[in-house]
């Protein structure tokens, strides 16, 4: 009867492991939310997943009075290629927070590969386009604009996802796995993709502080869309230093910093760049419909 028992115990101790490593399936559908609760737990599934169904739901309730404002003539082409980006982006970002789950499942290890490169590239994609966009100032016209922009920002998310694919398909390096610890070739890799982005807001930052402030574009919302992403981009490498260091605390960092980047980049984006043009659209159409009706006799009475 002991061994029985001990037989038991061990069995249960042992159990959660083996569901990991067999990806889940084994005891994966224990409830109508079980992918919720699946690889990083509840807390941490709902922190990724309600901030970016909000915001695609904020996008899809502007939908309709947002292309009304860009289907207008003034509208820049650079505001429109960046609304489009948004969400492509916005959708992709929605479906790698809803998919945690497949972190965990080894069946779905390409899948989850192949989307976590294509979210994380086109995030980049935004936020190396905004900087390069941004610093170039208000000479060149929408056309150029969005040519150098492009260039830039292509050349290096390409540059970036040659790089990745080669870790993930090449070497089999679980690089988008953020359930454990991993190898020491991911953490280099992530420690260079993140010393490289926090330089560059650190060297914007320096610039702003500096007498090459002019260079810079006057806007203050800008500035604190910079100081927050180096503060992101600071957490994160110093996360990446300690899990390479062997550190617990480190992995926890680093999962933080991602959740922080995927629930909220996307909406400090929109309020930096978008809502700005937006709401001086919303005052030039007022105009617009009142100078129409105004034409069409509808304020004679007014002077009656």
């Amino acid at each position: 009867m002991r061994a029985l028992l001990a037989e038991g115990a061990m069995a249960l101790a042992v159990a959660p492991e083996a569901n990991l490593s067999s990806g889940g399936a084994a005891g994966s559908p224990t409830g109508p939310l079980w992918w919720v609760s699946q690889c990083h737990g509840v807390w941490y599934s709902l922190a990724v997943m309600l901030p970016s169904l909000a915001f695609v739901g904020f996008l899809a309730w502007q939908a309709r009075r947002s292309f009304r404002r860009l289907s207008y003539g003034r509208s820049h082409v650079v505001v429109v290629a960046y609304y489009a980006l948004l969400w492509a982006v916005a959708v992709l970002n929605l479906l790698w927070c809803f998919l945690q789950a497949w972190q965990c499942m080894s069946d779905r290890a390409f899948s989850w590969n192949v989307l976590s490169l294509f979210t994380k590239s086109g995030m980049l994609f935004l936020e190396v386009s905004l900087i390069a966009f941004l610093l170039q100032g208000n000479d060149a016209s929408g056309f150029e604009s969005l040519a150098r922009t492009f260039v830039i920002s292509g050349a290096v998310v390409a540059a970036d996802v040659l790089l990745k694919t080669i870790y993930v398909f090449g070497f089999g390096v679980p690089l988008f796995i953020d359930a454990d610890q991993g190898t020491g070739g991911k953490w280099g890799l992530w420690i260079l993709h993140k010393l490289v982005l926090t330089g560059v807001y650190g060297l914007i930052v320096f610039m702003h502080h500096s007498r090459w402030r002019d260079r810079l574009p006057a806007k203050p919302a800008y500035y604190n869309y910079v100081c927050a992403m180096l503060l992101l981009n600071g957490l994160s490498l110093l996360g990446c230093f300690l899990v390479a260091s062997g550190a617990g605390f480190g992995l926890w960092l680093y999962n933080v910093t991602t959740v922080c980047y995927h629930s909220l980049y996307l909406p400090l984006l929109y309020v930096t760049f978008l809502a700005d043009f937006f709401q001086e659209e919303d005052m030039l159409l007022e105009n617009v419909y009142y100078s129409e009706m105004k034409d069409a006799g509808f304020f004679d009475a007014d002077w009656d």
